[in-house]
């Protein structure tokens, strides 16, 4: 599942990476509206991967302090450190190292950057991604 999440202002920037603009989310759920489900499914994860995880760790704690909601206490896993300090990829954008693990990638859509980001974790870990 993936859902849309409405900002608390109209206004937001990089619309020309992501294509996502104010109607598209005028009427989305609140991050608050989305937490319990989102709470729920973050319950027992051992960590969370992302590409340049610092980012993804400030928007999800910045939301979360936004909300009066507490920070969940779990660990980022950062695939563009693990691509280049492990798999010796370079650059290590996402698009190059999903060119270079032969991982498909439709970059800035969140389901494929986030399969992207498991197959990394699995490449990493000298897995086969699994579908």
């Amino acid at each position: 599942m993936s859902s849309l999440i409405r900002p608390p202002r109209p206004y937001f920037v990089f619309t020309d990476l992501h294509g996502i603009t104010w109607n598209m989310v005028r009427n989305a759920p609140t991050f608050r509206q989305l937490w319990p489900i989102l709470n729920q499914w973050l319950r027992g994860v051992q960590f969370l991967a992302a590409h340049n995880a610092a980012f993804d760790r400030g928007v999800l704690e910045a939301c979360c302090r936004t909300n009066g909601l507490a920070v969940p206490d779990i660990p980022f896993q950062c695939t563009f450190r693990i691509a280049r300090r492990i798999l010796g990829i370079r650059p290590a954008r996402l698009e190059c190292v999903c060119d270079a693990l032969g991982i498909p990638l439709n970059h800035h859509q969140a389901g494929s950057d986030a399969e992207a980001c498991a197959r990394i974790i699995l490449a990493a870990r000298g897995q086969a991604y699994r579908p």
